[in-house]
């Protein structure tokens, strides 16, 4: 009795008291227009591609639309290939055509809310994975009609995370807000860890635990996680996210995973 208690009580203080701080900031923090005609110009994140002759790699995350941005945020890839004049941006969606190619501003706010920047590469180290990354889109498995599920998966979150997957020297990973992250996109339910110093489990996207030397411990309950780091100090917390020290190069959430020419060839 006494461990089902303790178990109740980690439960309100691990998963719901967070998800409800998160509802609150949501709450305060929702656009004034309907979600309909919400802002999705550019939010000024990115150079002029005409401007900017080199490769370019960018990996944005926003929370998701209406109340689901309690939970989650949607993520999407921007790719552009040294002398192209434009970026090409790509999502997956829940309505149309599961991918979307240039359906939105590039580094456009999702809905008024302005998105951050998960992983940036640049110059070399950005064509080093752009091939690879071409050919992760190319080979997604989940882009007919009916594919999408909100939840667990597949979703918009899948499709990057299948991607970030195809370049692991990079050490990326999407948010832990990014429900369908965890969703086997390849049949896949054990894999490395972003760092490549541990292993994550998914129960099929409803669950899951990863554990590694530097990416700590995460638990996934039906999409919300919960996790500890002590090597970069930090919690994880459903519906808020990585609260601590940002991960640099390792990170996720307030820290910018960044690849350098070496890590790109290596």
């Amino acid at each position: 009795m006494a461990k089902l208690k303790l178990a109740a009580r980690l439960f309100v203080l691990l998963f719901l008291l967070p998800i409800a701080v998160s509802a609150a900031v949501h709450v305060l923090t929702l656009p004034d227009t309907d979600w309909r005609s919400a802002d999705r110009s550019s939010a000024g994140l990115l150079p002029q591609a005409a401007d900017t002759p080199e490769a370019v790699v960018r990996v944005f995350a926003a929370p998701t639309v209406r109340w689901r941005g309690i939970f989650a945020v949607h993520s999407w890839l921007v790719i552009k290939p040294a002398g192209a004049e434009r970026y090409t941006r790509y999502d997956v969606t829940a309505w149309g055509e599961p991918l979307r190619v240039n359906g939105f501003a590039a580094d456009g706010r999702w809905f008024g809310r302005v998105p951050d920047v998960v992983f940036a590469a640049d110059g070399e180290a950005a064509e080093a994975v752009i091939p690879r990354m071409q050919m992760a889109i190319e080979r997604y498995a989940w882009l007919r009609l009916g594919d999408y599920r909100a939840w667990p998966g597949p979703n918009s979150n899948t499709f990057v995370a299948a991607v970030l997957d195809a370049v692991p020297e990079v050490r990326a990973s999407l948010p832990p807000t990014a429900i369908g992250r965890d969703f086997p996109y390849d049949g896949r339910w054990l894999r490395a860890t972003p760092s490549g110093t541990g292993l994550r489990l998914t129960l099929g996207g409803y669950g899951g635990l990863a554990v590694g030397l530097i990416d700590g411990i995460e638990l996934n309950l039906l999409g919300a996680v919960a996790g500890l780091d002590l090597v970069h100090p930090a919690i994880t917390l459903p519906g808020l996210g990585r609260l601590g020290v940002a991960r640099g190069a390792w990170g996720w959430g307030d820290g910018v995973a960044s690849a350098t020419a070496s890590e790109a060839r290596h």
